[in-house]
């Protein structure tokens, strides 16, 4: 075995949290892949006989490039009206395969994602690479361009926007399944008062920018505002074959016709009430995703 052969070994040992790290900077799979590949390339350009930690090492440089990529992504100035979700994975309702479950690991569900989509690019840095890898603010200081102290002030204001934030959903997968057929129970019913029986007071639902039922909103807030959103969406999937899908390992819903995935509902359920609900719509989106089988 070369040299060159034994480098991209140890690398192929660090590949699944390397995109793990990645996901959770970034918020979509593609530039997951990007990030980690470009790990790969100045990992050979540097060669490894001189580091000791090779994990921790590429997870300081996948952090560096994911936090150029998100400082790229602001200066662009994207306007929030077509502004992409993050991307979610998709499973089948009996399971979600070992490679996602990495992904997924310490309850990163859409949620959640949406809620860092709002840091900081250095606040999210700090964020993640501290409370979800337990990596020393030393380490990602100089990523960051900051001093350790300050590095943890980072993560600190991050802590404190996710702070009240429905981020995790219940533990109990089978209460989740119960409450969004009830959702969809009362949808397809027409019935008001029953979407809003189990719907949190302060739901917010959210639609991706692009195809969305005429007379709705991208973004709606409030039990009565979302039932009134729903009772709309009810005919978005006509014509189509609705199935329980997990989603970032929750309760979910996609609608597909001739077997391709169209809509995709995804549900983060809070004591028993549905808290968010993210939309993504159109073929040629869900096809960026990362589905599992859904025979």
């Amino acid at each position: 075995m070369d040299e060159h052969d034994w480098l991209a070994r140890r690398f192929e040992g660090h590949r699944t949290h390397l995109r793990a790290v990645a996901y959770r900077m970034l918020g979509s799979l593609s530039e997951a892949d990007d990030a980690v590949q470009e790990s790969w390339l100045r990992l050979s350009r540097a060669g490894g006989e001189d580091v000791d930690n090779l994990g921790g090492w590429l997870t300081t440089v996948v952090g560096r490039i994911c936090l150029d990529m998100l400082r790229s992504r602001k200066s662009r100035h994207e306007d929030p009206v077509g502004a992409q979700l993050p991307d979610p994975i998709i499973g089948r309702a009996g399971g979600i395969d070992p490679e996602h479950q990495v992904l997924l690991a310490d309850s990163v569900g859409l949620a959640l994602l949406v809620v860092l989509d709002t840091l900081d690019p250095a606040e999210r840095l700090a964020f993640v690479l501290h409370d979800m890898f337990a990596l020393p603010f030393d380490e990602i200081a100089p990523i960051a361009g900051r001093t350790p102290g300050a590095t943890r002030q980072l993560a600190s204001r991050a802590r404190r926007r996710l702070q009240g934030s429905p981020t995790v959903p219940d533990a109990d997968l089978n209460r989740q399944w119960e409450v969004v057929d009830a959702f969809f129970a009362a949808a397809r019913d027409g019935d008001f008062d029953a979407l809003v029986s189990v719907l949190d007071p302060d739901v917010v639902l959210r639609a991706e920018g692009g195809a969305v039922p005429a007379g709705t909103s991208r973004s709606v807030r409030g039990a009565a505002q979302v039932a009134g959103q729903a009772l709309m969406f009810r005919k978005f999937g006509a014509g189509g074959v609705s199935r329980p899908v997990l989603v970032n390992g929750a309760a979910g819903m996609v609608v597909t016709k001739d077997g391709v995935p169209q809509t995709l509902f995804a549900f983060t359920v809070v004591d028993g009430k549905i808290a968010e609900i993210d939309i993504l719509s159109g073929p040629e989106r869900l096809a960026t995703l990362d589905f599992e089988p859904l025979g």
